[in-house]
């Protein structure tokens, strides 16, 4: 609660610096250019805007789009992502293969595979959706596949020796084992795909918040802009401390690593 309470005080005097700035003509143009900081519109009117977009429903329309698209190509990603990651850690001949092309494939962001998209699936919600699944599996696979590597040996003979085999043995021991890493590598993930709905909308012209933000740069609109800049900041902080934030700590005071 404390921490709430200082976050949005915090808003505030960033609010009401930002009202001070366009009000009283703080910075002279030549000294600030008006398109770092606007002075028209100021914090306020971008409230306004931001209040009336959600009551008229053309920002919560925008935003409903949005995640629905990122939840599903997130959710394929993360199937995709565990299943190369485990074939990977696997067996060898699929790491010195597969696993060197996905680590290549990662070195491209997500971007520059918006034209390609756009070729094969057309301006519209498969190409948003094809750029979000590729961007969170490839680093789901990563995270996945260098997880499972990282249990110790050790542990996998103890299990063995014990009778644990097969599935058995990588539910019980080489799963449960990685489960923190796992949990780090989707909050990552989750992350890229986040970004990479909105690159996708803004490019590709399918609705969402993205398509709203190009629609408020072709209109020189500054307070629809930073509308939707607070919309995608303000999901973006949720689901990153109420979800994973929250689903990383239970596991590490489960497994005993966080004790407060």
């Amino acid at each position: 609660m404390i921490t709430l309470l200082r976050r949005t005080i915090f808003v505030l005097i960033l609010i009401t610096i930002w009202e001070a700035i366009s009000k009283f003509d703080v910075f002279p143009a030549f000294m600030w250019p008006p398109l770092i900081i606007p002075n028209d519109p100021g914090g306020v009117t971008v409230l306004k805007t931001l209040v009336n977009g959600i009551i008229d429903g053309q920002l919560l329309e925008a935003t409903g789009s949005s995640l629905i698209r990122l939840f599903i190509g997130f959710f394929i990603a993360v199937v995709i992502g565990f299943v190369l990651g485990f074939l990977i850690y696997k067996y060898k001949i699929v790491d010195d293969t597969l696993g060197f092309f996905v680590t290549s494939l990662q070195a491209i962001p997500n971007i520059v595979w918006m034209p390609l998209a756009i070729l094969w699936f057309g301006l519209g919600v498969g190409s948003v959706i094809f750029i979000v699944i590729l961007g969170a599996a490839l680093s789901i696979t990563i995270t996945s596949s260098t997880a499972f590597k990282s249990v110790p040996p050790l542990l996998i003979r103890v299990a063995s020796t014990m009778g644990s085999t097969g599935i058995h043995l990588f539910r019980t021991v080489i799963f449960k084992s990685t489960i923190p890493q796992q949990i780090a590598g989707l909050r990552l993930a989750w992350a890229l795909a986040w970004r990479a709905v909105l690159a996708g909308e803004l490019l590709g012209g399918s609705g969402g918040l993205g398509t709203l933000l190009d629609l408020g740069r072709s209109i020189q609109a500054m307070d629809l802009i930073f509308s939707i800049m607070i919309i995608i900041g303000v999901i973006g902080s949720f689901i990153d401390n109420f979800i994973f934030v929250r689903i990383e700590r239970f596991v590490l005071r489960k497994w005993g690593i966080l004790t407060t």
